[in-house]
């Protein structure tokens, strides 16, 4: 399929070339997540799966496939298994963080309550086992399982170290890719799998996920500094006002002085965060050049990605999954 890329988002020229079987997996996932005997399922679960995100993890699943040759049904079945285990984990993420809003819209905590959104991302979770088990791939099974356990163990972490200034980069590296890059690579390993291909291939599809999903988290934290909110659906200084330790904070925590450390601890660790302090953040940010660090780190998991990549067949969809992992980290330069 010839495709502008000049002129389309790589995400966008991807989502182009696997149309078709991204119009299989929108049926699949609406039919499985009816529920005959609880409307309010479909009700929670349409409003976020609805909600006009990119598809980008079973977008990953899809391509991974078509880049080894598969001809099957079974990567749409585990596109849409992506899917549900990713609507899942934000259910239950934006009641953990009493988020108010999800892509510029009401989160579904707030619109029904907390219990039926616990409950639906349960019942997801249940739906992605099973669509899972259709494929008859035992490794399948344990990618995606272990993936959804790395998920929830890194959302646990989190819990307890996103206030901590013991909190290393070893250990936010840790959450990133137990939050974000866990499923990224389950998706671009799952398809490689039923495809057949050698395990050196599904290794490269593995790291390539991986590192693709770490670069993705780490310039997201960095977009709460110096993003546009309108670009980027946050106000600056969201994460601070929330008192995530991200990677910038991490490291200027381990630059600052004695005077630094304590503003730190006052505004993250004890949350007593006045006015001009977001201010004096940025101003430390900057002092220390934790902004531009942070950016060279995700252009080094750029890197990582793209020579993953290197290792699979040439193909239109190879040229589209690194211009897609460049275009990730485009959005700070």
């Amino acid at each position: 399929m010839g495709l502008d890329h000049a002129a389309t988002k790589p995400h966008e020229a991807l989502a182009s070339h696997l149309q078709g079987k991204l119009d299989e997996v929108n049926v699949l996932i609406r039919e499985r997540m009816a529920s005959r005997h609880a409307p309010r399922i479909p009700e929670v679960t349409a409003h976020l799966v609805e909600a006009g995100g990119k598809r980008l993890r079973p977008m990953l699943t899809l391509a991974a496939a078509d880049l080894c040759g598969y001809a099957g049904r079974d990567d749409v079945k585990l596109a849409a298994t992506v899917e549900f285990i990713h609507t899942a984990t934000l259910l239950h993420d934006d009641v953990v963080d009493e988020s108010a809003q999800r892509r510029g819209r009401p989160t579904a905590n707030l619109l029904f309550d907390n219990k039926s959104s616990v409950l639906t991302g349960d019942y997801l979770f249940a739906r992605a086992f099973q669509l899972m088990v259709e494929t008859g791939s035992l490794t399948v099974l344990d990618i995606l399982s272990n993936a959804a356990a790395t998920i929830a163990e890194g959302e646990v972490l989190q819990l307890t170290a996103s206030r901590s200034l013991k909190t290393t980069e070893e250990v936010y590296l840790q959450i990133v890719r137990g939050k974000t890059a866990a499923l990224f690579s389950a998706a671009t390993e799952v398809g490689g799998v039923i495809a057949g291909v050698s395990d050196d291939q599904v290794q490269a599809l593995f790291d390539y996920g991986d590192a693709l999903g770490i670069a993705f988290q780490i310039v997201d934290d960095l977009l709460d500094y110096q993003g546009d909110a309108k670009a980027t659906g946050k106000n600056v200084g969201d994460d601070f006002r929330e008192r995530k330790l991200t990677l910038p904070v991490i490291k200027a925590v381990a630059l600052a002085d004695e005077s630094e450390r304590a503003f730190w601890a006052r505004t993250i660790e004890k949350g007593d965060q006045r006015d001009g302090d977001l201010d004096e953040a940025l101003r430390l940010l900057n002092k220390h050049g934790t902004l531009e660090a942070t950016r060279e780190d995700a252009l080094q998991w750029t890197a990582k990605a793209n020579a993953a990549m290197a290792q699979l067949p040439e193909h239109p969809v190879r040229d589209m999954l690194l211009a897609l992992s460049d275009y990730v980290v485009s959005r700070i330069r």
